[in-house]
């Protein structure tokens, strides 16, 4: 833990080096050869084009789903068992809130504008009286200060300070964030309860003091727990811009050199741990295998019904064959702990004979996936692989943790 501490402390030690360094995961640059500003919102925007980390987390995530995008597994609505999907579908549906929460950071930046030269209350009065009254002159002031610290556009109206709006509109990126990973996260500690999909587990790590059998979520649950506090943040900028008084008062100040840097800080090590969870995500087909064989009977009792009128059957009758024998599999399961047996039960009834030859196919995973496969690839292609374009030569940095 002391470690720990001794190497974040420097990182405190002002407000703009806090964010030149907690923001390397957005613009990958060393901290001295960027433009230094007063302000900390302009050094983010001063920070030259590279490689982020949140693209290496969408980069690792989606080779995951691209191995994995024709794996069925079942899918959860209300957390009840639903129609199958594949894991590497559900894992663009991760990829897609993080491909928004990379465009609304980029926006976010190309938002940002320099405060400029505007004087103590927003007028440039006291560049006029330098400038003699030379209009043209403190407009081009103005204008080159802006073009030297790497911005195309100022604030035309500004108080003693930019609105403070503007740190709303960071901080709500980072919160965005911050939700995306929480959910994700959450995901990945259901799949964990289920055995289906595991983080990444130290040859030496220990799952649990009391229960040495236990692997638990660190990981994910460490990201959560920051996620949450990234949330939070963001009521920091929000109340600060609103009790602002007319040009400015100084109690926003305190509150920014805590909840500015705190918020990118956040972000950082969230991004960090979670590029370490999916370069070493863990699946087990068998488990997933299992699951579906569990609850695959109930869902092919459509197929099976439809196959039998094909054969010449009556609907009604068959649909009330299915439901009875549905009924009858679902108590021993709820009500004796057995397996299902649905498709046993199917199979020792005489009236299902025209069809006996088919419950194979019928029942074939593969089958209940839809354009899950075809989804993926597209997905990738058309919405994830173009935005990493601009960070692919730097894709290889991996993360360590201490656990």
């Amino acid at each position: 833990m002391s470690k720990r501490t001794s190497d974040h402390i420097s990182v405190f030690t002002a407000e703009l080096i806090a964010i030149l360094l907690a923001l390397q995961w957005i613009e990958e640059i060393q901290p001295t050869k960027a433009v230094i500003c007063t302000d900390s919102l302009s050094a983010l925007n001063s920070l030259s084009s590279g490689k982020s980390l949140l693209a290496r987390v969408i980069d690792r995530l989606a080779n995951f789903a691209e191995k994995y995008a024709d794996l069925p597994t079942l899918g959860f609505t209300h957390y009840q068992p639903a129609q199958l999907t594949t894991v590497g579908k559900r894992a663009c549906l991760w990829l897609q809130d993080l491909v928004m929460d990379m465009r609304n950071l980029q926006r976010a930046r190309e938002d940002l504008r320099f405060r400029g030269v505007k004087g103590t209350t927003g007028t440039q009065a006291s560049f006029l009286q330098l400038f003699q009254g030379d209009h043209e002159k403190v407009e081009e002031l103005d204008r080159k200060v802006t073009e030297m610290t790497g911005f195309k556009k100022s604030y035309l109206v500004t108080g003693q300070t930019y609105s403070r709006k503007v740190d709303i509109d960071s901080l709500c990126v980072l919160a965005s964030l911050g939700a995306t990973v929480h959910k994700i996260c959450t995901d990945i500690r259901l799949l964990a309860n289920l055995k289906e999909i595991e983080e990444p587990f130290e040859k030496e790590q220990i799952g649990s003091s009391a229960m040495p059998y236990k692997r638990n979520p660190m990981r994910a649950e460490r990201c959560c727990s920051l996620a949450r506090h990234l949330m939070a943040l963001v009521s920091d900028p929000l109340q600060t811009a609103a009790v602002q008084w007319l040009e400015r008062t100084l109690d926003d100040s305190a509150n920014r050199r805590i909840s500015l840097p705190e918020s990118f800080l956040t972000a950082d090590i969230i991004l960090s741990t979670l590029q370490n969870i999916t370069e070493g995500l863990v699946v087990y087909p068998k488990v997933i295998e299992r699951h579906i064989r569990h609850e695959l009977p109930f869902m092919a009792t459509e197929n099976i019904i439809m196959a039998m009128v094909k054969a010449g059957g009556n609907r009604q009758d068959c649909h009330e064959k299915i439901r009875v024998l549905s009924q009858k599999a679902a108590a021993a399961v709820k009500q004796e702990g057995g397996d299902n047996e649905l498709l046993a039960r199917v199979q020792a009834d005489p009236y299902f004979t025209p069809i006996l030859g088919q419950l194979d196919s019928i029942l074939d995973p593969k089958t209940f996936i839809g354009r899950a496969p075809q989804q993926v690839t597209r997905f990738l292609s058309e919405e994830v692989r173009p935005v990493l374009e601009p960070y692919k030569s730097k894709m290889d940095v991996k993360t360590e943790l201490q656990l």
